[in-house]
């Protein structure tokens, strides 16, 4: 098998690749191109994967190009993992939003309104190439923001793109480890979008256990969501949710937390990678080793505002080998192309799987995986507290999509005025004149 990589010299493609490493199972993939508009970037992960190959008998052979239409050519999957603008644009995203007292953050909030603009046509234009070119490949996308991007080029690609998100699995295999219990024997009763949802039970053995560890103090400590939430908030909620809903319950606390930091995550990540890809280019024989020094680093410091505001603590040790979603692409491959049924969280088309969002919404839910493709699993209904907030943010993706690739600025600022995140219409314009102002690839997609 084929795999095309998009955004192949990007800092993470190297936990790909060593997943490929460790499948022997057939088939298996056979050769791994891996495409980026930066030569520089390509050179580094090239070495970085070469040097993981090492003592392998038979690794997937990689090959790198800036041409996406070679990349694509043949593949059996393609995995979109591509940064429009790159660290710039996250930093600018980030930064406009703080300047207006607004949260920044890459994919929740105006920032991710933002990403998302820019981000659209060129995952359109990606899937069109995908179609053009390689009609039969599954697509796979992780580009962020992944439940809006998803739902873009599936008016190209329909059912075979899906998008993953690590955040998922990582709460449950938290959650079942604090109830003692295999991660990979329960059933999640999981149900949101991308960035933006909750676990409202986890059955094993057919019991759902969460009522149980939700009234247990000293279990409920053991997960670091509910940490950071606090116990006497998710025993409100009756359900764990996603990390990333701390932008929303905790906003005022979420952006004092930032403007005192006096950097953001991007600009964090810009200081951090530069010194990766300039310390390969410089000693090319040392690649692997400063990739590992620098992935410890980067993982040990995601959401560290938010632990350390919340007191939640440094990251489990066990959370951070546990992997993320280079397993979830492997395992959905291996469903797909082996066979292998699986069930799965995923970023799909909601046809009725959730009540009171459009059939055409993406949605982040469980999903059977087989030979056959992917099937949304129907979930209970939601709560007016959890339904209300999902239709509101899905309101704003599809304006959001809709702005993009008809280019209209109006429907961007609706975008931005309609996001939960975002308190008022004016703010909204401004925010927009300034992320143009301060990234071209916006700019070009919503001129003036």
């Amino acid at each position: 098998m084929k795999l095309a990589v998009l955004g192949g010299g990007g800092f993470r493609v190297p936990l790909v690749y060593g997943a490929l490493l460790r499948d022997r199972a057939k088939p298996r993939v056979e050769e791994v191109v891996l495409h980026d508009v930066s030569e520089r970037r390509l050179a580094a992960i090239e070495n970085v994967l070469g040097q993981l190959a090492a003592g392998h008998e038979h690794p997937p052979r990689v090959r790198t190009t800036t041409d996406l239409d070679t990349a694509l050519a043949g593949a059996d999957f393609v995995f979109s993992a591509i940064r429009v603008g790159g660290l710039a644009g996250r930093t600018a995203d980030e930064r406009v939003a703080l300047e207006f007292g607004l949260l920044g953050q890459e994919t929740t909030g105006p920032g991710g309104v933002s990403f998302g603009l820019r981000t659209i046509p060129v995952a359109v234009r990606v899937a069109e190439r995908v179609a053009a070119v390689a009609p039969r490949a599954w697509v796979i996308n992780f580009t962020n923001p992944a439940g809006m991007i998803t739902e873009a080029m599936r008016g190209v690609l329909g059912d075979r793109v899906v998008g993953i998100c690590d955040s998922p699995i990582g709460l449950i295999r938290r959650t079942a480890a604090a109830l003692g219990v295999d991660s990979a024997r329960v059933c999640p009763d999981y149900v949101g979008l991308n960035h933006l949802g909750w676990l409202r039970g986890l059955v094993h053995e057919g019991r759902d256990l969460l009522p149980g560890l939700l009234a247990d103090d000293a279990a409920l400590r053991q997960v670091e969501e509910a940490r950071i939430f606090g116990g006497d908030w998710v025993r409100t909620l009756g359900a764990l949710p996603n990390e990333y809903l701390y932008y929303y319950y905790f906003n005022r606390e979420s952006v004092a937390a930032a403007q005192a930091a006096g950097h953001t995550r991007g600009e964090s990540l810009v200081l951090q990678q530069e010194r990766f890809y300039t310390a390969v280019r410089e000693r090319p024989g040392d690649a692997l080793t400063e990739w590992t020094r620098t992935r410890q680093e980067r993982d040990a410091s995601y959401m560290a505002d938010t632990r350390d505001l919340t007191g939640a603590g440094a990251r489990e040790d066990a959370d951070l080998q546990a992997g993320g979603y280079e397993g979830i692409a492997l395992a959905l491959m291996a469903a797909i192309a082996r066979g292998e049924p699986s069930t799965m969280i995923l970023n799909v088309r909601n046809g009725s799987a959730v009540p009171g969002l459009p059939a055409e919404a993406v949605v982040e839910i469980p999903c059977a995986v087989s030979g056959a493709g992917v099937q949304p699993l129907a979930t209970r209904p939601l709560p007016g507290r959890f339904l209300g907030l999902m239709q509101q943010v899905k309101a704003v993706e599809q304006a959001a999509i809709e702005a993009a690739l008809t280019g209209s600025s109006a429907l961007a600022v609706e975008a931005l005025a309609l996001h939960p995140l975002v308190d008022s219409v004016d703010v909204a314009r401004r925010l927009l004149d300034a992320y143009r102002a301060r990234i071209p690839e916006l700019a070009a997609v919503l001129p003036r």
